[in-house]
């Protein structure tokens, strides 16, 4: 490789984001250029490396690569050096920045680093404000509070020159300062005007924003410590260099009230503490991380997915486990800072960021959950009131106790119930019952204990129909039996619970009044629909219809089952007018359970989007606190479809917060959800924080398909957000994961997605590799039509980027795929399609070597293909591509015709119709006829000097 190819190199990598990627290069190109005899190339890598280093996390190794140029600067100054010397003077404040970060550096060495920084800016006649305002934070560092507000003071009082910290940067500091101090109205004073301009540098406007959360907090500008958060913090995370800043992000979601935010970030960058940028942001992490742990630990049980590193493996770690691990690493990190400064000045600090917990009222952070963990409030009143419940009678004896008990469960009275049967144990539990009363308590207990699950209900339900059996009660033993018939189907003894079922409706038909008959047969629908039996379900639930019994409550249950069942098999008129049966008789008993789930099967058996969302509001109206979360999804889901998506979102979030407050299973995939609620509704930023949320829940859980998809959603946010190294690094990922013959088609079509996306860049060369490779996966999939597609993408991007060889080469490759597809006997309209545009993209590449000829007769078939396929647009650009052709072979008649045609079928005012106009312009100039080409500019408000 020659040292132009190095040099090239070298300028190719400020295009490159800091990081690994962009330290590697540097590295390689560090090693080339030291094996070859070019001193200044040597010397410009050992520059960029430094600048390279500090942005990239690796802040270690520029201490070699700053003093190595310091010193061939000084040594053997050269003409080439002069080019450098305001750089070396401003990575003295990298070096000052750094030593302070790693305690294994002597104190003293920095003051000595100082010292020179100072002599060198005064000789080269520059201001010392940079100087001082390094003292200042060597200062306040080591604790010394006199010192530091003196060099505050005169770094402020110095003059700013081109060596001083920028815009943003200086004023963040100050800001820093203030806060610490505790002036934090003067903090935001400060830094209003310095957000109100252009911020252009590579730390800002986080790190403003990150030293602004605590002022905004204390100042009572909740709402502005909110979006600081946000904004910053979206910024920062994907930066190793920045894991300090992300510290104090983690801290200020615990002096919020913001737990679970706070777990999910010290989650997301907990294995970045195996690669810290520096001891210093080490300490500061973990000591936050810690505080946050313990807050979280003291909630509940809470655990964290620790990735692998070195010897220690994947896997799950408690947070008071965790909480006390980075404890003791941040303790122990001060305590080295302390022996090197000879203060204690960073332990009683890191001692200050372990107490952190929460002060004031909670502060809402999350874009996915509502409410805190920590709030008493939490949970929201229900939106109805409860059904009115019986009084219990002072004086009422055993039986009639266990009779108001056995109404409420008629009646779906359910604390009525809990409340009778405890007053019957507080009274009569103690003395010896009656068998018949024993048993009804048994048959009552069993129903109580329902709610907790069939398990829990089952041994009881047993114990019950054997002491009616013992009694000779057959009616009562049937309907026992019925019901834990429905138990064990439920919890998967399905042969037994089967037989007992079908057994006590047989028996119950011919021996029991109207009701329990109604009553046997629902129960066996139930039955028979948990096995997905569902035609048998019908029958049994028709039967149950059928008979003629006045108990609105059963009548209501009943309609609902069947209503149910009508949805599983299909049949979605008869769904329809049952489900609106159920909300009725539902609506009669003012059950709120069932009033609930009838509104919400009638939800899910309308079409009209606006009648499903009114039926869902009717069902959060009668729900319980434990029935809202189905409900909230339901009603989230069809405002979506509705195009109702900031509507949506409000839902969604409320489903999530449930969903983690009742401990259910499944908040990672509402989360995905609510992410694509926030991207439809033209929210991204919020988008973005809760797919990167639902990614790592759905890592956790084990769902690699479900976290795959939420990651290909999440590239399409950070695509919307403008950021493109994050999308590429998803898709870099997912390309990986898909790795495999069973997944080609999607491996494909993931490394096509990439190659747009480098393409729309104009990153083109990148977008060509990606498309190539793309074309490969596609071609094994045994997908023709998609192969040449990105073949010819690939031409298109090598064409771009300037490198015609490989174009043409990319063309011939285009060419035999096409051949083998219009040889087919059929030719479906997308190979008509792909193959007109790939002889587009051949003419555009053909011309563009010099093959004008080649390109006009590729384009002379095109339009007409297209036209064929009602691919207009298409074949309008085609056109015009044939006439920017004639044009360049100068041929500007032939040009002139085809372009007023081809003009007088476009939209006026369009893109296509100004690309036009422009191009007949030049035609009817190359044809001396000035006046009407100002004629055809005027007319389409162009001007004779305007670019395409």
């Amino acid at each position: 490789m020659s040292e132009d190819d190095l040099w090239r190199m070298l300028h190719g990598t400020t295009d490159m984001p800091y990081g690994a990627g962009r330290t590697a290069a540097l590295e390689q190109l560090l090693r080339r250029a030291d094996a070859g005899d070019d001193r200044h190339l040597a010397f410009a890598v050992r520059m960029q490396a430094t600048t390279g280093y500090v942005y990239g996390g690796e802040a270690g190794k520029s201490f070699v690569t700053f003093s190595w140029c310091l010193a061939e600067f000084d040594r053997d100054p050269q003409p080439y050096h002069q080019g450098y010397a305001h750089q070396l003077l401003w990575h003295f404040k990298y070096m000052v920045n750094a030593m302070l970060k790693f305690p294994e550096l002597p104190l003293d060495r920095t003051y000595a680093v100082l010292d020179d920084m100072e002599r060198r800016y005064r000789d080269a006649g520059h201001s010392l404000q940079a100087v001082h305002k390094h003292r200042y934070l060597v200062a306040d560092h080591v604790g010394d509070a006199e010192a530091a507000e003196r060099w505050y003071r005169e770094w402020l009082t110095a003059p700013r020159d081109d060596l001083s910290d920028c815009a943003g940067c200086d004023p963040t500091t100050q800001v820093a300062h203030l806060a610490h101090v505790g002036r934090y109205d003067e903090a935001v004073a400060l830094a209003d005007p310095v957000l109100a301009g252009r911020l252009t540098c590579t730390e800002q406007p986080q790190a403003i924003l990150t030293a602004l959360l605590v002022p905004y907090l204390r100042t009572g500008r909740g709402d502005a410590a909110r979006d600081a958060h946000r904004e910053a913090y979206r910024r920062l995370r994907g930066n190793l260099s920045d894991l300090w800043d992300i510290g104090d992000h983690v801290e200020f979601c615990t002096l919020t009230g913001n737990e679970a935010r706070a777990v999910e970030i010290v989650e997301r960058h907990l294995d970045w503490l195996d690669r810290a940028p520096t001891p210093a942001a080490a300490m500061h992490f973990a000591a936050t991380a810690a505080a946050a742990l313990r807050r979280a630990a003291g909630a509940g049980d809470v655990t964290l997915h620790r990735r692998a590193a070195g010897d220690r493996p994947a896997g799950e770690v408690s947070a008071a486990t965790l909480a006390a691990e980075l404890a003791d690493t941040a303790t122990a990190l001060a305590a080295r800072f302390d022996a090197r400064n000879g203060t204690s000045y960073q332990s009683e600090w890191i001692a200050r960021r372990l107490a952190t917990g929460p002060v004031g009222e909670h502060l809402p952070l999350s874009a996915s959950l509502r409410r805190s963990s920590a709030d008493p409030a939490r949970s929201p009143q229900p939106a109805a009131p409860p059904a009115e419940e019986p009084a219990v009678p002072a004086d009422a004896t055993a039986d009639e106790l266990l009779d108001l008990a056995d109404e409420c469960l008629r009646t779906h009275r359910r604390s009525g119930l809990v409340a009778a049967l405890a007053a019957y144990d507080e009274r009569f539990g103690a003395a010896e019952a009656s068998p018949r009363t024993a048993a009804r308590r048994l048959e009552l207990r069993a129903a109580e204990l329902t709610e907790a699950g069939p398990e829990a209900a089952r041994d009881v339900s047993r114990a019950a129909l054997a002491a009616y059996r013992e009694l000779g009660d057959q009616v009562r033993a049937q309907v026992v039996a019925g019901r834990l018939g429905v138990l064990l189907c439920m919890s998967g003894e399905d042969e037994e619970g089967l037989v007992l079922v079908r057994e006590a409706a047989e028996f119950l038909a011919a021996h029991a009044d109207a009701r329990e008959r109604a009553a046997a047969h629902d129960r066996l629908a139930l039955a028979l629909a948990h096995l997905e039996r569902w035609s048998e379900a019908l029958a049994a639930a028709d039967r149950a219809a059928a008979e003629a019994y006045d108990d609105p409550w059963l009548a209501a249950r009943a309609a609902l089952h069947r209503a149910n069942v009508l949805e599983e098999l299909d049949r979605p008129d008869e769904f329809r007018a049952a489900a609106g049966q159920a909300r009725r008789l539902a609506r009669e008993v003012g059950v709120g359970e069932l009033v609930t789930a009838a509104a919400l099967a009638y939800a899910r058996a309308v079409d009209d989007h606006a009648e499903t969302v009114a039926s869902c509001d009717e069902a959060l109206r009668a729900a319980p606190p434990g029935a809202r979360l189905p409900v909230r999804v339901f009603r989230a889901r069809a405002l979506l479809a509705a195009d109702r998506a900031a509507e949506a979102v409000e839902d969604f979030a409320e489903a999530v917060t449930l969903c983690v407050e009742q401990g259910a299973d499944g908040d990672a995939f509402l989360r995905w959800e609510l992410a694509n609620a926030y991207r439809v509704a033209g929210r991204p930023a919020e988008a973005a924080e809760v797919a990167e949320e639902a990614v790592l829940g759905l890592d956790r859980l084990g769902a690699q398909a479900e976290a795959d998809r939420c990651r290909h959603l999440l590239v399409g946010i950070y695509v919307d957000l403008g950021e493109l190294e994050p999308a590429l690094a998803l898709l870099a990922l997912l390309a990986r994961n898909l790795d495999g013959p069973d997944n080609l088609p999607h491996r494909a079509q993931v490394l096509e997605e990439a190659g747009g996306v480098l393409y729309d860049a104009d990153r083109d060369a990148l977008a060509a590799q990606r498309f190539a490779e793309a074309a490969t996966a596609y071609r094994l999939a045994e997908a023709p039509v998609d192969e040449l597609r990105a073949r010819r993408r690939e031409a298109d991007a090598l064409f771009w980027a300037g490198d015609g060889p490989a174009a043409v080469r990319a063309v011939e490759v285009c060419d035999g795929l096409a051949a083998v597809l219009t040889g087919q006997p059929e030719q479906p309209p997308v190979v008509t399609y792909e193959v007109a545009l790939a002889a587009e993209v051949a003419a555009r590449v053909l011309a563009g070597v010099g093959r004008t000829d080649e390109a006009l007769d590729r384009l002379a078939s095109v339009p007409a293909r297209l036209r064929s396929i009602e691919a207009f647009g298409e074949a309008a650009r085609a056109e015009l591509l044939t006439g920017e052709t004639l044009l360049h072979a100068g041929r500007p008649g032939e040009a002139e015709s085809l372009l007023r045609e081809v003009l007088g079928g476009l939209p006026s005012g369009s893109r296509s119709a100004a690309r036009a106009a422009w191009l007949l312009a030049g035609a009817l100039d190359e044809l001396g006829r000035p006046d009407d080409a100002a004629a055809v500019r005027a007319e389409h408000g162009l001007t004779a000097d305007e670019e395409d």
